[in-house]
Parts: C-alpha cells; structure tokens; sequence
C-alpha cells in the first residue's frame, strides 16, 4: 500500500536539559524571541508540540514548556532540551469528587506560578495545546497581556479549551466543524489548519518493522492500538478472536504498559508492545489496516499514513463523546468503520468488521488518497508568528 512520504528537517542542536537551558540559535535577523508552549495529561496533548519543535527551533523561538510535575510532558520535553517549568493545576470535574473542593485552591497556585515563569521569560505568545494544565498557563498569559494561541484536536472542545478559548487571541482547529460548538465570540477566531503529525512517523523502515515483529512479510499486517495507556477492552475483544485472525493477518499489538499477555508469548504472527516509541514508524510501514481508539492524534496518523481502520471511540460513559464524533466525521469520509464498544458483545463481531475493512480496503485507501493534504505544523507556526506579530 503506497505511504504518503513527507520530508523530515533536522532540528538545530538543542541545549541540555535543565532550568535556564534553551535553545540558543537565531532567526535569521538575529533576533531570539521566546515561545512558551503548554499542554498535558495525555499523549495527544503533548506529541503535538513535540512536532511543533523543529519548526520552531529552526525559525529561532527560544521554546520553553510549562506543564505538570508528573506528566508525560515532565519527561518528554528536558530530553528534547527544551526548559521545562512544572506548576502545579487541577481538573475541572463535571460529576461529584472530594477534589473538585480543592483543585481550583490548586488551579489559582498554578495562575501564580505560571504569572512568574511568563514575567521571567516574557515570551512573545503562548502556545496550549489542551489539557488542564493549560488553563492556569492561559488565564496567566492574559493577566501578563501575552497573546495566546490554542489547538483543539477534536471536532467538540473539551472543557479546558472551552474555559480558554475567551482568553486566546487565535484558535485552530483539527476540525472545521469545531468552530460551531464554540461560543459566537470564539468563532472569528478560528482558523482550520489540522491536526501536527510527526515526520518521523511517515519515514518508518518496513524491513525494521516486520524483523521488531518477527514477522515473515507473507501475511498483511494488522495493527492494534487502544491509545496512548492501551485499552483493556479493545485487547480482550482482539486476544479473544486471534486464533481467527491469525488465519489471514499477522498482528501487530500495541496493549499498554502492563498489558502484555504472557502466556502468548512467541506466539507465531502476534506480536506485544507495551509501548513504541522509536518503533513505532517501522510498526506503521508494514499496516495494511488498524483496530483503534478514535483520539484525534491517533485518527490523523492513521490518515496521513493511509491506513484504513475499524475505530472504536471512547464510550460516553466513560468520556465526553469526543471520540464518537470523531469516529464518525472519518467514517462519513470513507476512511474507517466505526464500532461502538457497546455493540461488540463478542470478538466475532469486530472480526467481521477487520474482515470487511480488508476485502473493501482499496476503497477506503482510495478515500484517504484524496483526502486534503497539509503542513499543519507549518499552519500552526504562520499562526503564532501572526498572533505574536500584532
């Protein structure tokens, strides 16, 4: 199945890790501006700016990242070189907790916090990518009058970007219907570029992928991914019909840390990662279709790749329904079919479906071949130079 390729660009050298180390390098005028970028709490609000890095490094910003203390962004960003200022945030709960007493005590110590790392790095703008722990970083920026840009993944925002989306001085979008669910005096500020996705994940080796897997190359490949943390529902409905799907397809499966099934170890054609990192190109190269989770990073990749999938968002009770709009806003493009986990009382189910997916597989590649195309770290880059421009 043909990739779409895309050229990666080499990043400047960053600077060790460490408060007070950035990136030294200059724009062409000489000038270093300074860039402040937040987001966390899930993978899909922190790979995003992993791939905004190497634009913004070669166009000279002095990034600096403000996120939580435990995660993932606390370890991803210092390797990067990037400095990293951790503040404290809590969630905004839309059922009963005892900590929805304490978090916004919480919330009101990150404003401060964040107020102090803007008023030392007096950044040109501010960059959110979501997650609650953008909230104190925006709220901070607009008492210090730094202009902030915001990225919303998903075609329905999530509360955290509901709260700042007032507050930014520009919004973009993965979707274009997310503009309509927001409040009348947010929507001139939006503007569509889609969803970042990471060059490397377009450069992936096949033979590396199929020797990581162990796997001959003789049958087609079908990748399992239940998101960033894995899910236990999507790996019991797989584990309970591999004996079927190995017949035809070699699995490549993504569970989760702590998920790995032991006792099918050295299974022949099934192969578990707990998680890929540096892996994960190669794994993508040899797909020919995917069993996943419907979170809007997850869905762009497959797309950019070209890899047609069965895509099983996020219950509503257990999530805000903004996998199910995404689920089918990419199935009414041809791209994907779409499951409800509900509806899946057994494996058999989700087999017909990987089995469907497969012998109709040109015409969703097809779909996904003529799918709009962009740079939309590039767009997303124009828009901050804009915004930090005014």
């Amino acid at each position: 199945m043909a990739r779409k390729k895309q050229n990666t660009q080499q990043a400047p050298r960053a600077a060790p890790a460490g408060e007070g180390a950035s990136y030294a390098g200059a724009s062409a005028g000489g000038a270093r501006r300074a860039i402040v970028l937040t987001g966390g709490g899930t993978a899909g609000h922190v790979l995003p700016n992993l791939t905004l890095l190497p634009k913004l490094l070669a166009a000279g910003w002095d990034v600096h990242y403000i996120g939580t203390k435990k995660g993932g962004e606390a370890a991803l960003m210092p390797k990067e070189g990037i400095t990293y200022h951790a503040i404290q945030t809590g969630k905004f709960r839309r059922y009963f907790a005892a900590e929805n007493f304490v978090d916004p005590f919480k919330v009101a110590c990150g404003v401060a916090q964040a107020f102090a790392v803007l008023s030392r790095v007096k950044p040109s703008v501010v960059f959110s990518k979501g997650g609650f722990v953008g909230v104190p970083v925006i709220l901070a920026a607009k008492l210090r009058r730094i202009p902030s840009v915001v990225h919303e993944s998903d075609i329905t925002p999530g509360l955290a970007n509901r709260i700042c989306a007032p507050l930014a001085s520009a919004i973009c979008t993965s979707f274009r219907q997310t503009a309509g669910h927001l409040a009348p005096s947010s929507r001139a500020k939006c503007r569509c570029t889609g969803a970042p996705v990471r060059p490397e994940l377009l450069a992936g080796d096949r033979g590396e992928g199929y020797r990581l897997c162990g796997f001959s190359g003789e049958k087609p490949v079908l990748l399992v991914c239940g998101g960033s943390t894995g899910s236990q529902s999507i790996n019991r409905l797989v584990r309970s019909t591999l004996g079927e799907l190995l017949k035809t397809f070699d699995v490549a499966h993504l569970c989760g840390r702590g998920n790995a099934a032991s006792e099918l170890s050295g299974l022949e054609g099934y192969a578990q990662f707990e998680y890929a990192g540096s892996e994960l190109p190669h794994i993508y190269s040899i797909a020919s279709l995917a069993v996943s989770r419907a979170g809007a990073s997850s869905i762009f990749e497959l797309l950019s790749l070209r890899i047609p999938s069965v895509l099983i968002p996020l219950p509503l009770s257990v999530s805000r329904g903004d996998q199910i709009r995404n689920a089918e806003e990419f199935e009414g493009r041809g791209y994907c079919v779409k499951l409800e986990e509900e509806q899946i009382a057994s494996g058999g189910v989700l087999l017909g479906a990987i089995q469907a997916l497969y012998g109709d597989r040109a015409r969703y590649a097809a779909a996904m071949e003529a799918a709009e195309s962009g740079d939309a770290a590039a767009e997303i880059l124009a828009t901050l130079e804009a915004v930090a421009a005014r």
